[in-house]
């Protein structure tokens, strides 16, 4: 058996983790892997890596009971489904387990696993974790893309976080009453050194974060060191894209709040009290 490992970036440790058997690792870009035991490199210039699928879909020769493991990420989602029509393969979300023809899956925000048997090729979509030390020498391949480019960039205002590669992340949620109010959030996040994301309603019904700040199943899927959900209910559209945290420490003045259900640590109460009281004991 044989797992391959797609990717876009460094941070395939939870990838690396699961693997079974020989491992192949397969990199669209320039990112340095390590953890597998061959590489091959795809170069894209200054096309997107999504554009690479063709290439990428070429580079995995998969057999019947080889596992394609494919990190979660935009790019991931779209050379993942690209792989999936080509060899005739399901996609599987949620990964826990993985092991010979056989996988654990979470359901429902991880309320529930689902074991599953299989004995053709499958793709596995996982979220993103930690590089790999010592990177392996890759062997750089060409190949054939989708014939588009880019044409302008237009950057958005405000600084772009990248959750993904977060260690350490404070959510936010419908618990803060004001905009101005998420400068709590951020000082949390300065205090253990991390990153700032958000529920959906902050994105779409708001309008106080960026798209790039969303958790959840529509949005980025994490698996950070610590998990601070501040304000936040616990609808399966966000713990579904949290619930692989190492450690979840709730802040939610509900007692009854979904998100208790996910908790490693709980804390009742109301965030403002709460919030200047942890920034300040994390301070000293």
């Amino acid at each position: 058996m044989t797992t391959w490992i797609v990717t876009t970036e460094a941070e395939i440790s939870q990838l690396v983790d699961m693997a079974v058997g020989e491992t192949v690792g397969v990199v669209v870009g320039e990112a340095e892997i390590g953890g597998v035991d061959h590489a091959i490199r795809i170069p894209c210039g200054n096309l997107p890596a999504e554009a690479m699928a063709p290439a990428v879909v070429n580079a995995v020769e998969a057999q019947d009971g080889d596992v394609i493991l494919v990190l979660n990420n935009p790019a991931g989602r779209v050379l993942a489904g690209a792989l999936a029509a080509s060899n005739n393969a399901p996609v599987l979300r949620g990964l826990r387990e993985l092991g010979e023809g056989s996988a654990v899956l979470g359901r429902y925000g991880g309320i529930t696993h689902e074991h599953v048997t299989f004995d053709g090729v499958v793709v596995g979509l996982v979220a993103t974790g930690e590089a790999v030390a010592d990177p392996v020498a890759a062997d750089s391949v060409d190949g054939e893309s989708y014939p588009v480019s880019v044409v302008s960039e237009d950057i958005g205002e405000g600084a772009q976080v990248n959750l993904s590669a977060a260690t350490r992340i404070v959510g936010v949620g419908r618990g803060f009453l004001n905009y101005e109010d998420l400068d709590l959030a951020r000082a949390l996040a300065d205090a253990i050194g991390g990153e700032v994301g958000c529920t959906r309603p902050l994105v779409e019904g708001n309008g106080w974060m960026d798209r790039d700040a969303y958790l959840g199943v529509s949005g980025h899927t994490v698996a950070p060191e610590v998990y601070i959900p501040v304000g936040i209910s616990g609808q399966i559209h966000h713990t579904s894209g949290i619930d692989e945290a190492e450690t979840i420490v709730v802040v939610n003045n509900d007692e009854t709040a979904t998100i208790f259900e996910f908790a490693d640590y709980g804390i009742v109460g109301n965030l403002y009290d709460v919030l200047p009281k942890m920034i300040g004991q994390l301070k000293k």
